[in-house]
């Protein structure tokens, strides 16, 4: 069965659930998050997709990220998500949200009312090849540095949730 997601309004309450596909076809607001995982010398791990995704394949970006189940908070969907793409699992504390629209090339739009969640962790993660192809880890502004000369390299979502986490977070 087709994963579901939680279709939301500006202020975060949920109003319904749709198939993703279908929601990212009719580009329609939904709860989602990303997670950033930072070590103790300050790097952000960092995860490239897998070539088999359906949208934006072998696109270098944050930890993980994805779409809470019903009755899923966004921390226990960021730590289920966490375990199933990089293979570990660590506590995240959510903290900023915000809502961003990015449309791709084939069709598809994320309109998502993104959780950003943060946690730490210092050692390898075991990643799973079907999710992930590569990772490594980089510091934020390395990361801001390659954005800028190679922006193709990197998914839509990042680009602009990296920004609001430099900002607002780190406060770069």
């Amino acid at each position: 069965m087709e994963e579901q997601v939680i279709l939301v309004n500006e202020h975060d309450t949920p109003i319904g659930l749709m198939g993703k596909l279908e929601a990212h076809q009719k580009a329609l607001l939904h709860r989602a998050f990303s997670v950033f995982i930072l070590n103790d010398k300050g790097e952000i791990m960092l995860q490239q997709r897998a070539a088999s995704k359906y949208h934006s394949p072998n696109l270098w970006t944050n930890t993980c990220c994805s779409h809470p189940r019903q009755g899923e908070t966004t921390i226990e969907a960021g730590r289920r998500r966490l375990q199933e793409e990089m293979g570990f699992v660590t506590e995240l504390t959510d903290i900023l949200s915000f809502i961003y629209k990015a449309p791709f090339d084939n069709g598809l739009t994320e309109h998502e009312l993104d959780h950003i969640l943060i946690g730490y962790y210092n050692a390898s993660p075991t990643i799973n090849p079907e999710e992930v192809a590569d990772w490594r880890w980089e510091l934020p502004e390395k990361i801001k540095e390659d954005i800028a000369k190679h922006p193709h390299r990197y998914t839509e979502w990042f680009k602009i949730i990296f920004d609001k986490f430099l900002h607002q977070v780190l406060k770069g």
